[in-house]
């Protein structure tokens, strides 16, 4: 399914969350933090600051959840993204 977002509002694919620990322990799905980092599918035409493919980080809180196809997608404004993750 293609999503083309308008204005200032950016199409973000979550990134996969890490299963266990560095120590090899497994974490709970109840105990997981939300993402808050994904790679931007799509932006609108008022988009300046990121484009597609970059990965970003933005607030635990940001946007709204959506899912597609079993994937999760966060579509937020533009100034919600913290910074793009070289």
């Amino acid at each position: 399914m293609g999503f083309k977002p308008l204005g200032d509002r950016v199409y973000i694919k979550y990134q996969e969350e890490m299963e266990k620990t560095a120590g090899g322990l497994y974490i709970p799905e109840a105990a997981k933090e939300k993402p808050q980092r994904g790679t931007v599918e799509a932006v609108g035409k008022d988009v300046e600051e990121c484009k597609v493919g970059d990965v970003v980080l933005f607030d635990k809180y940001s946007g709204s959840k959506i899912k597609v196809d079993n994937e999760d997608f966060l579509i937020c404004k533009e100034d919600e993204i913290l910074g793009i993750i070289s």
